[in-house]
């Protein structure tokens, strides 16, 4: 029997707990911020990276990994003839799965790599599968065909609490993210077909948790709750909030929350959340 090694990128937001329990390889992706290079997670923690970027004037960089460092994981994974199925986050947000699919075709092993259409748990979902029923013994084609019904299944909001990194990111001008913070409009969207989409603006975190949970109230009709996941960037009290509504509605109160990663935050900005959830 071929085993499959499950490999993924830390836009991933999962525990450390959990990516030593299912033995999943991460390969980081790098940030600067006033000069300085940072590899994401290894070097600095989200906390460490929100105190930087809030005193930071300037937007900080993120990059993708090099081919080169794939490739060296992909040859160590696969020299004793595993399979590697290697998942990473949208590639309409990031250059990563580019790189990846550029190393697996150097290697020597076998690689099979997959954009994953979403980041952070979104991401996480299917990579938590993967590596459950390779840890079972399915074979790569089952292992695929159920990534691919999570995905479908999958849905992810972020919602931006500042318009801060907007501005800095030259993404908004300075006077419209003004007439924003007056109105004190958050900004939510989805990110449906692995991109970024404006779905809502709402004025409140009242009314932050009273669109989303009923977006989630909706689409569970007559379904299965799979996964729900929460992520924040210094926004713990909303996310918890959020948390707290969404078990009062349903039941339902397997919901983690985890930092999320800096390279999502550096867009975000600090107080944003990321909602994500698959059905069945």
């Amino acid at each position: 029997m071929t085993v499959i090694k499950i490999v993924t990128d830390s836009t991933v937001d999962l525990s450390e707990e959990m990516i030593r329990q299912y033995n999943i390889h991460v390969v980081p992706l790098s940030l600067t911020i006033e000069g300085e290079t940072f590899l994401d997670r290894v070097d600095i923690t989200p906390s460490q990276f929100i105190e930087k970027m809030q005193n930071s004037k300037e937007l900080p960089k993120s990059s993708q990994p090099a081919v080169g460092t794939f490739l060296e994981l992909y040859n160590q994974l696969g020299a004793d003839g595993s399979t590697i199925l290697s998942i990473h986050m949208t590639g309409k947000m990031s250059g990563t799965v580019r790189s990846a699919e550029s190393a697996a075709d150097m290697s020597e092993s076998n690689v099979h790599v997959i954009d994953s259409r979403f980041i952070s748990k979104g991401m996480g979902f299917q990579v938590i599968e993967a590596a459950k029923l390779a840890q079972r013994g399915n074979n790569l084609d089952s292992i695929l065909a159920h990534l691919e019904e999570i995905r479908h299944q999958t849905k992810l909001f972020v919602v931006v609490d500042t318009l801060e990194n907007l501005v800095k990111g030259g993404r908004i001008g300075k006077g419209r993210a003004m007439i924003g913070s007056l109105l004190n409009i958050k900004p939510i969207a989805s990110l449906a077909g692995g991109e970024y989409t404006p779905v809502a603006k709402v004025r409140s975190h009242s009314q932050v948790i009273k669109y989303l949970a009923s977006q989630f109230v909706e689409d569970i009709k007559g379904r299965t709750i799979g996964k729900i996941g929460l992520v924040h960037a210094d926004g713990n009290e909303l996310a918890q909030n959020l948390k707290k509504k969404l078990v009062e509605l349903t039941g339902f109160d397997e919901i983690e929350i985890e930092e999320t990663t800096p390279i999502i935050s550096t867009h975000t900005g600090v107080g944003a959340i990321g909602f994500m959830y698959y059905l069945k």
